[in-house]
C-alpha cells in the first residue's frame, strides 16, 4: 500500500564533510547520494584519519558552497567560508593551510573521488556528548570504544548516502524537553520531511521496511534507525550548546532520529514535493 506521508520541507547538502552546508531548493540525487554533497573533507595528518565535528566541532565555523549548481560530471568550485572572517575556494593551493591555522591542528583538503573505505577519527570520551558510552552502545564504554570508526564505502559519507527526519519527530523531542531548539540544522538530513500536525511519536519507526518516493523519480529504500551523537549538541549559527538534544534522543530512543538509507534510484528533488511510503 502507497499513502502520502508528507511533503520536503528542506533539502540540504554538505560540499565539506562536516562543514556547515547549503539550504536548498532542488537538489539532483544519484544512487550515491545528492551530487555534490560531502565532495571535500580534511584528512587530520598526525592520525591519517578524515576529520568529522565529532572531533574538531570547530569545523562548524565554516560553511562551504558551490558557485553553480553541481551536475554529473566534473564539480564546480566549493567556496569555503570561514564565519565572520575571510573567504577561500577548496582548490586554492593554501586552503588547507588556511583551515590548519584556523582549527590549530594540521589537515589536507581531500577530494572524495578515488577514496576506497576511509576512516574518521572520534574522542570515545565525548562523542555522545555528556551520556554514558555504555547507554548508546551497550556493552562499550568510553574506554573500550575504538578512536575512529568506518565510513561509508568509497566516500566521506559516516553510515549511508541518504538522511532522512520529519518535522513530526522534532517537535516530539521538542515537547519532551520545552526549552531546547530540535533545529533541523542540527541533524542535517538530505531531507526533511514535513509530515503535518502529528508530533506524537518518532515516526519514522513508521517507515522502517519500507520504501521512501519522492517527487518523480527518487527511491529510496533499505532505511534503518540513524544513530546520532555530539554534533546535535554543538553550537553553529544562532544554535547554541544543549547537551538535551541528544539526551533525550537518547534516553527516549536509544539515541536514534530519523533514518539513514540506501538509493535505488536518483532523481530531481524540489521543495513542496510529495513523500510517498510504500510498505
Amino acid at each position: 500500500m502507497r499513502q502520502q506521508i508528507g511533503r520536503v520541507a528542506a533539502l540540504g547538502r554538505y560540499p565539506v564533510k562536516s562543514m556547515l552546508g547549503e539550504q536548498l531548493d532542488e537538489v539532483e540525487f544519484t544512487e550515491r547520494g545528492a551530487i555534490g554533497d560531502r565532495a571535500w573533507a580534511l584528512r587530520e595528518l598526525a592520525t591519517g584519519r578524515i576529520a568529522s565535528a565529532k572531533k574538531f566541532p570547530g569545523l562548524f565555523d565554516f560553511r562551504a558552497t558551490f558557485e553553480s549548481p553541481p551536475h554529473e560530471g566534473p564539480l564546480p568550485p566549493v567556496k569555503i567560508q570561514l564565519l565572520g572572517r575571510r573567504t577561500i575556494h577548496a582548490e586554492d593551493a593554501d586552503a588547507s593551510e588556511v583551515i590548519s591555522e584556523a582549527l590549530g591542528r594540521q589537515m589536507k583538503l581531500e577530494r572524495s573521488a578515488g577514496v576506497s573505505r576511509e576512516r574518521a577519527g572520534i574522542d570515545p570520551r565525548t562523542v555522545f556528548a555528556d551520556v554514558p558510552v555504555e547507554k548508546v552502545i551497550p556493552g562499550l564504554t568510553a574506554e573500550t570504544l575504538p578512536d575512529h570508526f568506518r565510513l561509508e564505502a568509497a566516500s566521506f559519507y559516516d553510515s549511508a548516502v541518504m538522511h532522512v527526519i520529519a518535522t513530526g519527530t522534532l517537535r516530539h523531542m521538542a515537547s519532551m524537553a520545552p526549552g531546547s531548539a530540535f533545529d533541523a540544522r542540527r541533524f542535517r538530513p538530505s531531507i526533511l520531511v514535513g509530515t503535518g500536525a502529528r508530533a506524537d511519536a518518532f515516526l519514522e519507526d513508521e517507515w522502517l521496511g519500507g520504501t521512501l518516493f519522492v517527487g518523480d523519480g527518487l527511491k529510496i529504500v533499505k532505511m534503518q534507525p540513524a544513530l546520532r551523537c555530539v554534533m546535535t549538541t554543538q553550537p553553529q549559527e544562532n544554535l547554541g550548546r544543549d547537551y538535551q538534544i541528544l539526551r533525550t534522543a537518547a534516553y527516549h530512543h536509544k539515541a536514534n532520529v530519523g533514518v539513514f538509507a540506501s538509493i535505488e534510484r536518483g532523481g530531481l528533488v524540489r521543495l513542496g514535493d510529495p513523500v510517498w511510503l510504500e510498505k
